[in-house]
């Protein structure tokens, strides 16, 4: 239950990065280069949490990154669940804090 719960937590927040960024298919390198402004990836936390304003990829993320947290998101590519992770796992060795409250809310 545990181990589910922080997949389901790391799938959310990878989520919420990668579809708030815009463009549906994004590159590895345009996910790098959001992963490091700490202004967007900010703003999509907030977001995350129903602390601030979401973008139309930001809603589209919430709505999401649950069934990928679960290991199952039939609407995401091989690509974006790749991604999702990546973001998921940058969110969480580099904003402890913000992780410890999305896995409180959604946990």
């Amino acid at each position: 239950m545990r181990f589910e719960m922080s997949l389901f937590f790391i799938s959310f927040l990878s989520l919420v990065v990668i579809l708030a960024m815009a463009a549906p298919h994004m590159t590895d390198f345009q996910l790098e280069r959001i992963l490091a402004d700490r202004g967007t990836i900010q703003r999509h936390i907030k977001c995350a949490l129903g602390e601030g304003p979401c973008d139309p990829v930001g809603i589209r993320l919430r709505t999401l990154a649950p069934l990928v947290l679960r290991g199952s998101c039939p609407q995401c590519s091989p690509q974006e669940t790749r991604q999702i992770r990546r973001t998921l796992s940058y969110v969480q060795r580099n904003h402890p804090w913000e992780w410890a409250k999305i896995i409180r809310q959604y946990g």
